[in-house]
């Protein structure tokens, strides 16, 4: 397992990018917290392979239950990275697996 970040460091109810090497290559990943859960995703949209974010690192989330693709205005469970609305309903995100532990975001 390797430390990714603190989980303050997530806004509760928000995003937040960063690069870590997951497979042996680095990606860029988006983690969104809910209290004291983390998921992590790619930081990919499945309908066009664009990043999630509208600005770099900068990302739409509404009520702590779904991250918004800048570019297609799809909308994805925190939970589970179902676009449950837009261009690519149905589609998932990429995720990645991780815990929290001792209040740190450890890639698993």
């Amino acid at each position: 397992m390797s430390r990714l970040c603190d989980l303050h460091a997530i806004a509760d109810g928000g995003a937040l990018a960063l690069q870590a090497e997951v497979g042996g290559r680095p990606e860029p990943l988006v983690l969104v917290r809910r209290g004291d859960q983390v998921w992590a995703y790619r930081n990919r949209c499945p309908h066009f392979s664009v990043g999630l974010d509208y600005r770099p690192g900068e990302f739409s989330t509404y009520r702590g239950q779904v991250l918004m693709c800048a570019h297609h205005s799809a909308l994805f469970r925190f939970e589970d990275g179902q676009c449950i609305e837009g261009p690519c309903e149905g589609s998932r995100l990429e995720a990645v697996p991780v815990r929290v532990l001792e209040g740190r975001v450890m890639l698993l």
